[in-house]
């Protein structure tokens, strides 16, 4: 039986940040459907199946994810189909699992996205002791090459 694994997300207008704690992940296979569903799978440290699919608010620009695999998180950039600000991550309308909560590093409110030193980006996407000089797309893999990279 998988477990999930803890996802923090925060939102731009045009993207979403999702990131996937799990230190040493192997077989990292991340999708996402233009009908707004991301999905991840990964194997843990110590063996064990992680798995989170989630149905997002709105639909997505498969195109445009990207993702980067890290030491101790996967780092997942989700374009959307539409620009505007989501009222939440998932499109139910229940409260929404324990393993999923809000990334207060990255959040920005809606009102202050022009202010450029709250802006985050694809540039940030680096932690701190995680490669802290890179910049732009650099070590960044959009899907279509995360899966040639894994031989799919």
């Amino acid at each position: 039986m998988s477990r999930q694994p803890e996802v923090l997300w925060a939102q731009r207008s045009d993207k979403i940040y999702l990131t996937v704690s799990l230190p040493d992940a192997k077989d990292v296979s991340v999708k996402c459907e233009p009908e707004g569903v991301f999905t991840f799978s990964a194997v843990g440290v110590n063996g064990e199946p992680f798995l989170a699919t989630l149905r997002l608010f709105e639909n997505i620009n498969p195109q445009g994810c990207k993702t980067k695999i890290g030491l101790r998180n996967i780092l997942c950039s989700v374009q959307k189909e539409q620009k505007g600000w989501w009222k939440r991550l998932l499109k139910s309308e229940q409260k929404p699992p324990p393993y999923i909560k809000v990334d207060w590093n990255r959040w920005c409110d809606e009102d202050d996205e022009d202010s450029e030193s709250n802006l985050a980006s694809d540039e940030d996407f680096a932690y701190a002791g995680e490669n802290d000089e890179s910049s732009g797309d650099e070590g960044m893999l959009y899907l279509p090459d995360l899966e040639k990279a894994r031989g799919n």
